[in-house]
């Protein structure tokens, strides 16, 4: 499924470029003729989007693949598909920043280039389980070392990152590493929909595991907002959420062994919480945004749920009016079953009062019978609505669900109806449902409040600790991060040969590495100076080293010396100081220093560096812009006139 995805999205880019192509020549030409061929080309480009997103929509819908192998009858979950992405050759652009900023060797780092590619690799094609979960996790925490190392704040790496759209398959494209990151947080919370569709929810075990798995999945997906728009994330988060709070009422009904009266009232209450979960996703469904977006069969399995869990929520309130009588001695008092039943609807329903229906056999029927009416009303409109979708009716599980209840409905029905009932019809009231604040620290506001009464467990978006896979800096070799990071700027290396005097050489430092500087008698006259870094000691690499390793390797070396490879960090000015004189070979050295100087601090725009700087600026074709070359985000194809 995951390579007839990749394939739809590489068609569906190349049909977007060439109808791209084709538009810029219908606004350039003046020709009549080109105009009406380019218009024909562009239907059929549209007729071929439209075909390809229908396949992707019919992919996206196929949820029975990812369901349950147990024979348990439930409503099956609705999971996401990873987003695709292409290779990407990191080679030559950290190949040349190694180059150009740690002044090595490239070539010694290609063992760690390839390890990065191949990792990257791997987590295009996760496994369902959580393997493929801690895969996901061990590249991006790769990809924190990545940033430190290789993307300075102001430039970026070279590197472009293509990523396709779940739903609409729709290509973008970035060089900035947070759209990496965003999408594959993206794919790990796609990755736990799937895991949590896959649980068997006939036991309480499997039920806990999907509540987690969808918990886990809506805090990934609000936090991955590259390159989605704000209102479909705030849809999926509020499907996960959903998808959680059915979980909740299917460990509270497996859990609720007895029958008491206020039993059957809380699994009302809980059923219709789930419902009206599920009508707040649809709403947001149906926004303006949103109806192109969503596929109409999750649209449709939605509203499915709607009505479905509405159904079963008047169903045990009508169990509890009509099978659960109260004795003599409970009709006194049993005042939690009477506070319990008050608290039960939206508004009082007109007529006796309900402590009177209480306590009245008749009267409770008759309530109890118009909820069952409402029940099979919302049973055969969600029936309904399943059968308009040509995808959910292959779904033989979902088929099963809706009509088991409803005839469950129906059979409760027929023993209530008397032919000698010849009463006016009652009007069942609306189940009450309070509001449930969720951890807002967590969820964004515009989408922190749920409808559901209080339960024991609720649906919290609870965060992932990413500590718990531990992974090594692939790029470990270049030295500690905290100083040979991409936001710091070295010289290059220097070599310098020592000579042990008669005092020798005393280590004042206790720092851990790589902070080492050491006092002896030449010390001035080799060149070294307060701050340098030893990285290497008569060529043995010592970035890593401790500081009594260093100091045993200069104290074990030979009468002749030793040599030191150094690197000096610099600061602005210093690096300012040494441009200038690079640029004024065959000049007066302290004349260039002052006029650089000069310039960076605003006292002199005609020096040579400012003119040179200058020149980049206007020569178009040498600047190279932050942010992507070529985006195709899903806010731009909100043309009326695109059929996709």
């Amino acid at each position: 499924m995951q390579h007839r995805r990749s394939r739809i999205n590489q068609q569906i880019n190349k049909e977007m470029r060439m109808r791209a192509g084709a538009e810029n020549l219908f606004r350039a030409t003046t020709n009549n003729k080109v105009k009406e061929t380019v218009a024909l080309e562009l239907s059929f480009v549209n007729s071929n989007l439209q075909l390809l997103k229908e396949e992707l929509e019919e992919l996206n819908s196929n949820m029975e693949v990812y369901q349950t192998d147990s024979e348990a009858v439930n409503v099956p979950m609705i999971p996401l598909g990873l987003k695709e992405t292409k290779e990407v050759d990191f080679t030559v652009c950290i190949q040349d920043f190694i180059c150009e900023h740690y002044g090595e060797d490239s070539s010694l780092y290609d063992k760690e280039i390839k390890e990065l590619m191949d990792l990257r690799q791997a987590m295009r094609t996760p496994s369902r389980n959580q393997a493929g979960l801690e895969l996901l996790m061990e590249y991006y925490n790769q990809l924190y070392y990545l940033d430190q190392r290789f993307f300075p704040l102001h430039r970026t790496l070279g590197a472009h990152f293509h990523w396709y759209d779940s739903l609409t398959g729709v290509p973008s494209c970035q060089r900035t590493l947070a759209f990496e990151k965003g999408s594959v947080l993206f794919n790990l919370g796609a990755l736990f929909t799937q895991i949590g569709a896959r649980q068997d929810r006939s036991a309480t075990v499997g039920i806990d595991r999907a509540v987690d798995a969808f918990q886990r999945a809506a805090e990934f997906l609000q936090r991955s907002s590259l390159d989605m728009s704000c209102p479909s994330l705030c849809m999926l988060v509020r499907l996960m959420v959903a998808q959680v709070q059915e979980c909740v009422f299917e460990r509270v009904t497996l859990t609720t062994e007895d029958t008491h009266f206020t039993s059957q009232l809380h699994l009302a209450q809980e059923a219709a919480r789930v419902s009206d979960v599920y009508l707040l996703v649809l709403q947001t469904m149906a926004q303006p945004l949103m109806k192109d977006y969503v596929p109409f069969s999750w649209a449709s399995m939605v509203q499915v749920k709607s009505e479905h869990f509405r159904a079963i929520s008047h169903y045990y309130a009508a169990v509890a009016l009509c099978d659960h009588t109260l004795s003599a001695e409970e009709e006194e008092g049993d005042e939690e079953a009477e506070k319990a039943f008050l608290q039960f609807y939206v508004n009082v329903p007109a007529g006796p009062p309900l402590s009177q229906v209480l306590r009245d056999p008749e009267k409770r029927r008759k309530l109890g019978k118009a909820h069952l009416r409402r029940a099979v009303i919302r049973h055969e409109e969600a029936m309904r609505v399943h059968s308009l979708c040509k995808i959910l009716r292959k779904m033989d599980i979902l088929q099963d669900v809706l009509s088991l209840t409803h005839k469950r409905s129906l059979d409760k029905y027929s023993e209530l109806d008397r032919e000698d009932d010849f009463d006016e019809t009652a009007e069942a009231p609306e189940i009450q449902c309070k509001y449930l604040r969720l951890n807002h620290s967590i969820i964004k506001p515009q989408y922190d409040f749920i409808p559901g009464t209080q339960t024991n467990q609720k649906p919290e978006i609870t965060p992932t600790n990413f500590s718990t896979v531990q992974v090594t800096d692939i790029f470990q070799r270049l030295g500690p991060l905290s100083v040979f990071c991409a936001r710091a700027r070295w010289g290059p290396v220097r070599v310098i040969c020592l000579q042990k005097g008669e005092g020798g050489w005393v280590s004042r430092s206790e720092e851990t590495p790589p902070c080492w500087w050491l006092e002896w008698c030449l010390e001035a006259e080799a060149g070294l100076r307060e701050g340098d870094y030893i990285v290497a000691v008569d060529g043995e690499d010592c970035k890593w080293a401790k500081h009594g390793e260093v100091v045993h390797m200069l104290k074990s070396c030979s009468e002749r010396g030793v040599e030191l490879s150094v690197v000096t960090l610099h600061s602005h000015d210093t690096q300012l100081e040494r441009r200038a004189i690079a640029l004024s070979q065959g000049s007066d050295k302290e004349n260039a220093r002052q006029r650089v100087l000069g310039g960076a601090k605003g006292q002199s725009s005609a020096s040579l560096l400012n003119w040179n700087r200058k020149k980049k600026r206007e020569g178009g074709g040498t600047t190279k812009r932050l942010g992507s070359t070529f985006s195709l985000s899903f806010g731009s194809i909100r043309d009326p006139e695109a059929m996709y």
